[in-house]
């Protein structure tokens, strides 16, 4: 007698696909109220106002007005075009992003690669370079403003003491006042570089570099091929952040200089501030403000595409 196998009684083909198209996934709604109290607040805090002042750029909004805010359409823009004071704070702007983050990540390398190193009391290295990061900006400014005095300042002390001059106002000096706020604003950034590299250097497996080392590479040659392809793109988030947190700042030089003298360190958010709460022209600051996230958001966009075509 014959037996008849589960395979012959289902049609006689083992393994056969079903005909039934395969199940959608589910989306899952529920999963839309757990992002809500973190949307809520972005929408709030950061849409919000951005969308407004966008809106507000577009209007002749000042402060003390009796009538209502007329609607102008891109006159401010136009204004700002032919605004020469404007382009040459953001011309400033440059400078001072570039001079800050250059040397910033240059030093903050060098410190990283010093504290990757196997030393004693590494810990307590550590933790004093992470110190300035602490630190509000207000403070720093604060601190460096004493530094800079040019009376009782420990550096025109330390000039007299070592025989090199009188000493100088620093931050008054049109020669010297966007230097001296630049060493600042290395100073206080180099910190969160530091650690950013540093947590990339240690992701790197320490075999790579012994075994780059049992075959003869030097320093150099180990931190070319094996260190720096590991770090490049921690190196480069860190670089690209930095550079637009140093384009928008405000704190710490307003705190140091407040924009002088004669206009040498006001940056693009000095100058919109100065427009909004010193002369009341808030549509036109508005604008500027416009113009500014514009151009942030061009180098994040060239950036973000730069690495992206490195990745393929």
């Amino acid at each position: 007698m014959t037996s008849v196998t589960a395979p012959e009684r289902s049609g006689g083909r083992a393994g056969r696909p079903s005909d039934r198209p395969a199940p959608r996934p589910r989306t899952d709604h529920g999963a839309w109220f757990l992002v809500l109290p973190a949307l809520i607040p972005i929408l709030l805090l950061s849409v919000g106002p951005l969308l407004y002042g966008i809106a507000l750029a577009f209007t002749d909004a000042q402060s003390g007005r009796t009538r209502a805010t007329q609607w102008v359409g891109a006159l401010n823009f136009q204004d700002l075009l032919h605004d020469t004071l404007f382009w040459e704070s953001f011309r400033i702007g440059l400078l001072w992003a570039v001079g800050v983050t250059v040397p910033q990540f240059l030093l903050a390398l060098g410190l990283a690669l010093l504290l990757d190193q196997r030393l004693r009391f590494r810990w307590l290295a550590r933790a004093l370079a992470i110190v300035p990061w602490a630190m509000p900006e207000v403070v720093v400014g604060i601190m460096w403003r004493l530094v800079y005095h040019p009376d009782a300042g420990i550096l025109n002390e330390t000039v007299r003491d070592l025989g090199l001059g009188d000493g100088r106002d620093w931050l008054t000096s049109l020669a010297t006042a966007l230097p001296a706020v630049i060493l600042v604003g290395v100073w206080a950034g180099m910190p969160q570089t530091t650690v950013a590299l540093l947590a990339g250097l240690q992701n790197t497996p320490r075999e790579l570099h012994e075994a780059a080392a049992l075959d003869g590479a030097g320093a150099w040659r180990r931190f070319r091929t094996v260190t720096w392809p590991a770090l490049r793109p921690v190196a480069f988030a860190i670089t690209a952040l930095n550079f637009i947190w140093n384009l928008n700042s405000f704190a710490l030089v307003y705190v140091l200089t407040s924009g002088g003298p004669g206009g040498r360190t006001r940056l693009p958010m000095l100058f919109a501030y100065e427009e909004a709460f010193r002369y009341g022209q808030f549509g036109y600051a508005a604008a500027m403000g416009c113009v500014m996230v514009a151009v942030i958001s061009v180098l994040l966009a060239v950036h973000l595409a730069s690495r992206l075509k490195g990745d393929e």
